[in-house]
């Protein structure tokens, strides 16, 4: 299909627990936070399992559940995911890209620390 240009990107760390907030949409799109209840403000996933929400009070977007990144975009490179957000009354359509942050990417300092306390145990 047509590759739509997103307006808006957002980062965010895989496996960070639902309800997590990746950024305020609404607030980014331009769009008047007051008017969103009426305007039916919703993110339109092409996937069944949704991983993605808005919040029609505040027009903040956040997650609906954990995401694997290695189960969602196999290999390495950017892992990006498009939404589209859609609003009524009158009807837009947005684009914003989400791109999905392996955690593994960076090291960690907490391996060596535990790594540690196990030689010290012994």
């Amino acid at each position: 299909g047509d590759q739509a240009v997103a307006e808006t990107r957002y980062s965010v760390a895989e496996e960070v627990r639902d309800g997590t907030i990746v950024g305020n949409v609404a607030k980014d799109l331009g769009l008047e936070i007051t008017s969103l209840p009426g305007r039916r403000f919703r993110v339109v996933s092409e996937r069944e399992d949704a991983y993605f929400g808005v919040n029609q009070d505040n027009g903040d977007l956040y997650l609906l559940r954990k995401i694997d990144r290695e189960e969602l975009c196999q290999g390495s490179g950017v892992c990006l995911m498009e939404l589209k957000i859609i609003v009524e009354n009158p009807l837009e359509i947005h684009y914003v890209a989400v791109e999905i942050r392996d955690v593994n990417d960076h090291s960690p300092v907490f391996p060596e620390m535990e790594q540690r306390f196990k030689i010290g145990e012994q």
